[in-house]
């Protein structure tokens, strides 16, 4: 019999989250929590669920203090979370308990119900399903792509989030237990190996659908081989390159609308996630994921690398050469990519962006 836990939160903001077996999550501020205290960081606290032992570690990273049950936390200072006892994310506001489930029954494996509390869900996971769609085929098996939303049922579940792939486990875990350094590094190794995040996988490379999409269509080609960034990158691994850049231009090839929307194929030059990602993302950037000057710098200017020019760097040079000063670029004006036209804020180029839009 496996287990599950899960942090719930009390005050019904959000569904609750599954805290995988000794893997470290970050829980602040941000559209998962749907926390915007600004006294509450990003990165507030880390846990680490412990199956065997049935409880969770706590270790605040905030300046400002959290709480289990009445006990003040310093920053740094890691504390037992056990079930019945309630964390506060900070200044004794947020609280949370968790809860471990034996795995026992597809009933037992879906998550817990959050209090009836009527929000509007800012997830990653709705937005996407907002905007994605694809052709109609059958359920994603191993070698085929998906891109049609699951789905979901009352608990904002899918049918595949409630079966259990051993094979996952197995082949994942040596990944996951990873140390991780940061919550963008930690998060995308663990969405790897999220069946429902996974569009396509085969025994070189999974495809995910970015839980942050910046475009109607935006996936994450990602090797199961660990590989930390471009620099990492070396002349024996052009034959991964270029299967990841074919499955990326498989997946435009499946997607309905690939008639009418432009994608591009490439890597961001200083990535703020840890591990090699090749994005495939449409053109139209129409998405409220797109929220600042960083976001669309970030694709449209030479901050992002074509998946092409890469590979050519890698036969002719044995390496990725990112070039100095490509931070800068993240700060340059906004510019329409269509027509180059400039605009003075996100939402007025939001606006002109409908203008280009098919």
């Amino acid at each position: 019999m496996m287990r599950v836990c899960w942090l719930v939160s009390k005050d019904g903001r959000h569904q609750p989250i599954r805290l995988a077996h000794s893997v470290c999550v970050l829980i602040g501020r941000s559209p998962e929590t749907q926390i915007t205290d600004r006294k509450c960081s990003r990165h507030q606290v880390q846990l680490k669920a412990d199956y065997n032992k049935g409880y969770v570690l706590v270790k605040q990273l905030g300046i400002n203090p959290s709480y289990v049950n009445s006990d003040g936390l310093g920053r740094d200072q890691e504390v037992k979370l056990m079930p019945g006892q309630i964390l506060h994310v900070v200044n004794r506001h947020y609280p949370y308990t968790i809860q471990f489930e034996g795995e026992t029954s597809e009933k037992e494996r879906l998550p817990p119900k959050r209090p009836h509390k009527e929000i509007s869900p800012d997830s990653s996971a709705n937005t996407l399903n907002k905007y994605l769609k694809a052709k109609d085929s059958n359920p994603r098996e191993q070698h085929t792509f998906n891109t049609k939303p699951k789905e979901k049922n009352q608990g904002g579940h899918t049918a595949e989030d409630s079966s259990n792939s051993m094979t996952r486990i197995n082949s994942a875990e040596a990944c996951v237990r990873n140390d991780f350094q940061g919550m963008w590094s930690q998060g995308l190794k663990v969405s790897m190996q999220d069946p429902k995040m996974q569009v396509y996988k085969d025994d070189t490379v999974v495809v995910i659908r970015d839980k942050y999409p910046k475009a109607r269509f935006h996936w994450l080609v990602l090797p199961w081989e660990s590989i930390a960034n471009l620099r990492a990158v070396k002349r024996d691994h052009l034959t991964l390159l270029q299967h990841m850049h074919q499955v990326g231009q498989k997946l435009v090839r499946e997607c309905l609308d690939s008639d009418t929307l432009k994608f591009r194929l490439g890597y961001h030059a200083i990535p703020s996630m840890s591990h090699v990602h090749l994005h495939v993302i449409s053109q139209d950037f129409d998405s409220p994921c797109l929220k600042n000057k960083k976001h669309w710098n970030s694709f449209n200017t030479d901050y992002f690398l074509e998946s092409e020019d890469v590979m050519k760097m890698v036969e002719q040079d044995g390496k990725v050469t990112v070039k100095d000063g490509m931070a800068e670029l993240l700060k340059l004006p906004l510019v329409c990519h269509v027509c180059q036209q400039q605009q003075s804020t996100i939402p007025q180029l939001k606006d002109h962006l409908k203008k280009h839009l098919p």
